[in-house]
């Protein structure tokens, strides 16, 4: 979970950079989450609705919400939590939902402009400064992406020691959602690939009934949400444990490339150059047209986020980003290989924060 000082320093950092004359007043629901550890369980009868967070010129935070949110509203970091009557159970609700919120940023004293709706002209000033803020994570985030990490690692895990032939790609993501929850004890999503791959056509994908066959590449490339906050590491299994030697050598090109990323991997570094050095091991080998992503991405509350480390990249390393990389390769015939690891950006290279296995068995 974000901490209160955390919040309280973030606010102060955006509002020093923004200097508004006047209250600012904010319904992105990243940027909720970002400054006060406001979140609503996308399962819940609070899916889809959000609330108001206004930021006074001198730093004090009041949260406006439905009153139905779920409980993990309460946890939100503000000065002033103010639950606003929409439903009670007992008369007609005071719909639409939305307009009640406007309603009560009005009552405490602003105009009712929202500053990161796109339709406001300080919109585009908001959200640079948000984006330019979240490249740099601060430590109670990087503790949360730990906690989602080490839960995915959990779930990787499981796969490794479970995966047979005759299961379903459905019974996989069971198994390893359900060990993601019992390593975090709490509910969380658990999204991406679980999805065997045959090769270029396809790379990905949610689970289906497919019944898993022996010698197919199974592809496991998800995340674990926390508050907002996400892990994505892959591993890429081949059902049964026996791999071809053609599988074999797209791991070991992967973990080439993998390396190569991480030899460049420090702050003040053009992500181009990243994405070259990954791309260099397959183009070296023949296989660059069988490379058809990025070689990674910022990683934090959205997925992918800036930096991107693609082909025609503009943006630099920055000490506090969380990135990512997955080198990836998809041979018709032989199947599709991808790994992937997650770090965080030091001035002298990076930390490793995912730890799980990286092997075909």
């Amino acid at each position: 979970m974000l901490t209160l000082e955390g919040c309280r320093e973030r606010r102060r950092r955006f509002l020093e950079r923004l200097g508004p004359t006047g209250p600012v007043l904010l319904a992105d629901p990243t940027h909720l989450r970002y400054f006060a550890n406001f979140y609503v369980d996308p399962i819940s009868h609070g899916a889809e609705f959000g609330g108001l967070l206004l930021i006074q010129p001198d730093g004090h935070s009041t949260l406006f919400h439905d009153n139905r949110l779920p409980k993990t509203v309460e946890a939100a970091h503000v000065d002033e939590r103010k639950p606003v009557v929409w439903y009670t159970g007992q008369a007609p609700g005071q719909g639409p939902r939305g307009l009640i919120l406007r309603t009560a940023a009005l009552v405490a004293g602003t105009d009712g402009r929202i500053h990161d709706a796109l339709t406001d002209d300080l919109a585009p000033t908001v959200y640079a400064i948000t984006g330019d803020l979240r490249r740099r994570k601060d430590p109670d985030e990087v503790e949360l992406l730990r906690t989602c990490m080490h839960a995915t690692d959990v779930g990787h895990a499981w796969a490794r020691a479970n995966v047979r032939a005759g299961m379903t790609e459905l019974e996989v993501y069971a198994g390893m959602a359900g060990a993601v929850y019992a390593a975090i004890g709490r509910w969380a999503i658990v999204y991406g690939d679980f999805t065997v791959s045959p090769g270029s056509a396809k790379r990905g994908g949610s689970p289906t009934p497919h019944i898993l066959q022996a010698g197919e590449t199974l592809i496991l490339d998800y995340s674990v949400v926390l508050q907002g906050y996400r892990s994505d590491f892959t591993n890429t299994l081949v059902v049964g444990g026996a791999p071809s030697p053609q599988q074999q050598n797209l791991f070991g090109l992967c973990a080439m490339a993998m390396a190569a990323g991480e030899s460049v991997l420090k702050a003040d570094v053009a992500c181009q150059a990243v994405y070259d050095a990954v791309r260099g091991v397959f183009d070296a080998a023949g296989v660059g047209d069988k490379f058809p992503h990025h070689a990674g991405h910022g990683l934090g509350l959205a997925h992918p986020e800036a930096p991107f480390l693609v082909r025609h990249s503009t943006e630099t390393l920055v000490a506090g980003d969380v990135v990512t990389l997955e080198p990836g390769l998809y041979v018709d015939n032989v199947g599709g290989v991808r790994i992937e690891h997650n770090y965080l950006i030091t001035e002298t290279g990076y930390e490793r924060l995912s730890n799980h296995v990286i092997s075909l068995t």
